[in-house]
């Protein structure tokens, strides 16, 4: 026999040779695997920016830093200035003008969120509009923390202040009843991510300011993806009502447990931030720094998008591949069948042709829907040609079996959150017993044991 000849037999009647041949078959099937991954990744990415783009144009996310009693002072700075007639230096005190910037004791907040979905083509964003009511009292401001004189407080010059990091949003002209008193909020030029609106000055605030002073607010405001607020009160209270079915509650602080409910009708929480709780006091003098790390609230969260659960499903794409080859591989060697290479290719093809189904279907109808139109398709498809290439039945209704098996363990495990590894490996575990115990029998020197 010429050595061309021998190494037809083994190519041909070699269980080792036809392992070799799958296992190669499907590290070429990588390669399309790797270009749909790339694919949905693509597609993920085009979504986010359309929300990005969506949500830019209707309002970002807000935070809510105020009101601010901003109350101006004069100190002094020593200087030294030269006198040409004597020849010395005299001594001169310079007033420099500093703001010192004052939080109030009692600041309740009350919420009410209403969110709606905008669509851009197949792409669909969550935005909301809150209609903020804030409440409050200060009290007297003290400067004893600087030692500075009562002549030198500028308290003609004082006004509220808020700081917002959403002005586009904004759908009311803010106000604050101070005193009885109604003042108007302007914004103020600025390049800090805070922005900031100024009331006017604050009248007879030197003849009022050693008694409780109670202001109310209303700010109207559209927004996505979160509504926080910063706990500048000595007691900060925060009640927030919305229509959102799923909130999650983040920054520096949690709603309270009492009270809090949640439904697919919407949800209600409240807060309560006393000073203790903060690392910062209810006063800063000269500069008023950055609070946002301070800041809690909602961010009116979008579950698990199509897009991520088919980019989930895809990672399990070579074990999908190689476990259905592996299972027409166990049928060729047990039964004698010949399946030829070619036929092993157009079958994983097959099997990846499902994901680019999957993504395509489910940007126009839901996750569950396109997977079950998608694995059908396939599943029909593998089992019709396994039919001609097997020409057994009991075969077929194998090959049917476990790719319904394995398409329905797949869905289960992208469908759990915290016990998808645990009945992913217990998963696992039964399909590699299954396969050990089916191919007990196997001779793999290449015959059948009796």
């Amino acid at each position: 026999m010429t050595l061309q000849k021998r190494i037809g037999n083994w190519l041909k009647n070699s269980i080792s040779a036809k392992m070799i041949t799958v296992g190669f078959l499907i590290l070429i099937l990588l390669v399309p695997l790797g270009f749909v991954d790339d694919l949905i990744r693509e597609r993920g990415q085009r979504q986010q920016e359309v929300i990005s783009e969506i949500n830019s144009k209707w309002g970002e996310e807000v935070i809510i830093n105020g009101p601010i009693l901003k109350i101006p002072y004069h100190q002094y700075i020593e200087e030294k200035v030269f006198d040409e007639k004597t020849k010395t230096f005299l001594k001169t005190e310079k007033a420099v003008r500093h703001e010192a910037y004052f939080f109030p004791d009692e600041l309740d907040i009350n919420s009410n969120v209403t969110t709606q979905p905008l669509e851009r083509g197949i792409y669909k964003s969550v935005v909301y509009t809150s209609n903020s009511e804030l409440k409050g009292t200060f009290s007297n401001p003290s400067f004893k923390e600087l030692e500075v004189k009562d002549e030198d407080i500028l308290w003609d010059k004082a006004t509220i202040v808020y700081m917002v990091s959403n002005l586009k949003g904004i759908r009311n002209t803010v106000a604050i009843n101070f005193n009885n008193q109604q003042y108007d909020l302007k914004p103020k030029f600025d390049n800090a991510y805070m922005n900031t609106l100024e009331s006017d000055f604050i009248v007879n605030l030197e003849e009022i300011q050693n008694r409780t002073l109670d202001f109310e607010s209303k700010i109207t405001i559209n927004g996505s993806n979160r509504l926080q607020y910063v706990p500048i009160g000595r007691e900060t209270v925060v009640a927030m009502k919305s229509n959102w079915h799923s909130p999650s509650f983040n920054g520096n602080f949690l709603p309270d447990t009492e009270g809090k409910k949640i439904s697919k009708n919407g949800f209600e929480a409240q807060w309560k931030v006393l000073e203790t709780n903060r690392r910062f006091g209810q006063s800063f003098f000269d500069h008023l720094p950055d609070l946002t790390e301070f800041a809690f609230g909602t961010e009116f969260l979008v579950p698990v998008d199509d897009y991520q659960k088919t980019s989930r499903t895809s990672k399990y794409g070579f074990m999908i591949i190689g476990l259905t080859l592996l299972v027409f591989l166990l049928i060729q060697i047990s039964s004698k069948i010949s399946i030829h290479p070619f036929q092993y290719l157009m079958i994983g093809l097959a099997l990846v042709l499902f994901y680019t189904l999957l993504i395509s279907i489910s940007e126009h109808k839901n996750y569950l829907f396109a997977y079950v139109v998608s694995g059908g398709a396939i599943v029909s498809l593998i089992t019709i040609y396994s039919r001609s290439i097997l020409k057994n039945t009991k075969f077929t209704l194998l090959v049917l079996g476990s790719m319904l098996g394995l398409y329905t363990f797949i869905f289960v495990i992208i469908q759990l959150e915290d016990y998808a590894l645990l009945v992913g490996s217990i998963g696992l575990f039964v399909i590699l017993a299954t396969i050990m115990y089916t191919s007990r029998k196997i001779d793999w020197s290449g015959q059948l044991e009796d």
